[in-house]
């Protein structure tokens, strides 16, 4: 049996690969008149106790150093996220689990402020959305981006933003100010223009027309914004690649980048199940191309690899983005550093005041 899994974006809850015991339902041939599905699930949200909120990286094919994810598991539920394993640390299941049992840090802008003000500390921008998406549905409600975003305005202090999620326009005032002091660069990713493809693909995530909208939204409030064509799959998305470019080049974007689809650890049986489930016509076609740039494997780790993979197939889709992007004059303009020298921590209540 398995639980009803309208608008999720895989039907299984598959153990994590740190787990002692690996448990799968089979039919052992005794009809005891169980009903068929479970009930729906629902999302929980759990708070998360992080006593710290900024995570350092030294990895070379990423341009950031320090990031922060607001939650952990992400309700958008897309099924190729390469960040379900996570869930697996959690002892969660990286399938189910990871898109609807999920958790907040509500004491994220706390703990951000305090490190900030640490008199070691030296800024550098602060990438969101590298993980899980700061701007899910549940940030409606436990707005943890948003009181994120307050304190580094506060500080004068930069940041990256990547989502899918239409939500971020609810924070244009705060951005758009920030824009202003060349403190903000939003990475807003397009996967598909195809509604149906992607309520498969990523089924709680904003549709595609209204990512364009926002897109069209931050660029007109002056907040510089790049297009992010990711993950582009085989067989599947890679068709649409031009038109994808042409759309966002029309939204104001300007700049794109895509990253070739990933499939670490757990997530390569749950995207090769789904694959099974939608299409069933050529998945076979769609995994053997993944090997074919992946050398030999689903997913290769190394940096300089993992992003945008090796082969014929690979090199003629980087051909192609890169002729559609001359084209479209997208990715000429490359001034979307942001400013680290506004940097200052606010005074306290009950500081001294600085003498003239």
């Amino acid at each position: 049996m398995e639980h009803s899994i309208t608008h999720r974006g895989v039907r299984g809850n598959p153990d994590g690969r740190f787990e002692r015991h690996n448990r799968q339902a089979v039919d052992d041939g005794w009809d005891l008149g169980l009903p068929d599905d479970l009930p729906p699930l629902r999302t929980s949200v759990q708070v998360d106790a992080s006593r710290s909120i900024i995570t350092r990286n030294d990895s070379p094919d990423v341009p950031f150093d320090r990031s922060i994810n607001p939650y952990r598991g992400c309700e958008h539920g897309c099924t190729y996220c390469f960040a379900r394993p996570g869930h697996s640390y959690l002892g969660l299941s990286p399938g189910l689990d990871f898109e609807t049992r999920l958790f907040a840090k509500p004491d994220a802008a706390k703990l951000l402020e305090k490190e900030l003000r640490k008199p070691s500390y030296r800024p550098a921008p602060i990438a969101f959305g590298t993980n899980t998406d700061p701007y899910q549905p549940i940030e409606t409600k436990w707005r943890v981006m948003r009181q994120c975003l307050e304190v580094l305005d506060a500080f004068n202090h930069p940041l990256t933003i990547v989502t899918k999620g239409h939500l971020i326009i609810r924070d244009l005032d705060v951005l758009s100010s920030m824009a202003r002091r060349h403190l903000v660069h939003v990475g807003l990713s397009v996967t598909t223009l195809d509604r149906d493809l992607c309520r498969l693909l990523e089924p709680r995530a904003s549709v595609p027309a209204a990512r364009l909208s926002a897109m069209r939204q931050l660029v007109g409030a002056g907040i510089p914004v790049t297009a992010m064509v990711a993950p582009v799959i085989p067989m599947i998305t890679d068709h649409e690649l031009e038109r994808i470019l042409e759309a966002v080049a029309g939204a104001g974007a300007g700049g794109a980048v895509y990253i070739l689809l990933r499939l670490p650890h757990e997530v390569k049986d749950l995207f090769a199940d789904w694959l099974a489930q939608h299409f069933p016509d050529r998945a076979r076609h769609v995994l053997s191309l993944l090997e074919q740039q992946r050398g030999g494997r689903l997913n290769d780790p190394r940096f300089g690899q993992r992003m945008r993979g090796q082969g014929p197939f690979a090199q003629m889709l980087s051909q192609r983005f890169r002729l559609a992007c001359r084209r479209l004059g997208l990715n000429r303009d490359r001034g979307w550093a942001v400013d680290c020298s506004l940097f200052k921590p606010p005074p306290r209540a009950g500081d001294q005041l600085a003498l003239f």
